[in-house]
């Protein structure tokens, strides 16, 4: 645990409240220190004073959780007195929880343990997400000619989200969403996915389920449904003639149809087995030609004006 306090006599209360409860806790007396411990230390919660000097408990929540690496460590916000101000404050800054002057030891000790207890959780997602996307990795590694694939996709999907007004968490979500992907292609053989011709019709079915097993293998990320989202519906087509539910037009998610511009215009620029690589000039052509059919009109158009004014690579 870090405690963060100005008042060297609130630290030992604190420390001594929750040593006894069998937590180590480490302490700082203002807000630039905290963040130098959070660094250092790595805690798993931090009890701060909301009127602690030098960036105070508000300024202090609002800038880990605007950081990937610590947006998920429990912050947990001592106000002076029990006002609605307070909290308001305190939840757009990102607070997990409150207790209030003058702290009571049983409610401090069941709000740390229920903050402890969805750390854990976390940490615990954190840790298979973080082994999915070595298997996304390695599943590109598999497949030398999508080599720089999922870096390319990613890196369109951000700008192109951007673009059609998706919210900066959105974006988060969709930028692993393009590194998954095509992470169902584990469960694809690797005589279909590198074969030098056409598939036929067999050989096609085999391919489109990479769509749902991907979605299979991602499910213990089912609290970001957008991921999922894209990861089962980016080869849907605009007219619903897509795979593998046949949805049409809105009725596509809106992150699985940004995906799926970003994704066919990478594989057009790109070597495959079957074909060398189109240029963009062609690229755009088939885009714009698909636009209404294949793709969403307005997010085509959206990408293709990008493409044309040198806004992507």
């Amino acid at each position: 645990m870090l405690a963060v306090d100005d008042s060297r006599e609130n630290l030992e209360l604190i420390q001594a409240l929750l040593s006894v409860a069998g937590y180590e806790v480490v302490t700082a007396s203002n807000g630039e220190e905290a963040l130098v411990v959070v660094e250092e230390e790595s805690p798993d919660l931090i009890l701060i004073d909301a009127t602690v000097p030098n960036m105070n408990g508000f300024e202090v929540c609002t800038l880990l959780k605007s950081k990937e690496e610590t947006r998920l460590l429990p912050v947990l916000l001592v106000t002076p007195v029990q006002e609605t101000e307070y909290k308001i404050r305190g939840f757009e800054a990102g607070v997990d929880d409150f207790v209030h002057r003058p702290i009571n030891s049983v409610e401090l000790l069941a709000r740390v343990r229920s903050l402890v207890r969805t750390k854990r959780l976390n940490d615990q997602l954190v840790n298979v997400e973080n082994i999915i996307l070595a298997l996304a990795t390695a599943i590109e590694a598999k497949d030398p000619y999508t080599e720089g694939h999922v870096d390319r996709v990613a890196s369109y999907a951000l700008s192109l989200g951007g673009e059609t007004g998706l919210a900066p968490w959105e974006l988060q979500l969709l930028r692993k969403a393009a590194i998954l992907h095509d992470v169902g292609k584990i469960g694809v053989n690797e005589s279909v996915l590198l074969k030098p011709g056409p598939l036929s019709a067999d050989e096609f079915n085999h391919m489109k389920r990479h769509t749902v097993i991907g979605e299979r293998i991602c499910k213990p990320l089912q609290q970001d449904r957008l991921i999922l989202e894209v990861i089962r519906h980016h080869h849907e087509r605009y007219d619903g003639k897509g795979y593998p539910d046949g949805l049409a037009g809105e009725d596509i998610p809106i992150a699985a149809r940004i995906m799926a511009v970003v994704d066919a215009y990478d594989a057009l620029t790109s070597d495959r087995p079957y074909r060398k690589r189109l240029s963009q000039e062609q690229a755009v052509q088939i885009l714009k030609q698909e636009a209404g059919k294949q793709f969403d009109p307005k997010i085509a158009i959206a990408f293709v004006s990008m493409l044309e004014t040198g806004r992507l690579g």
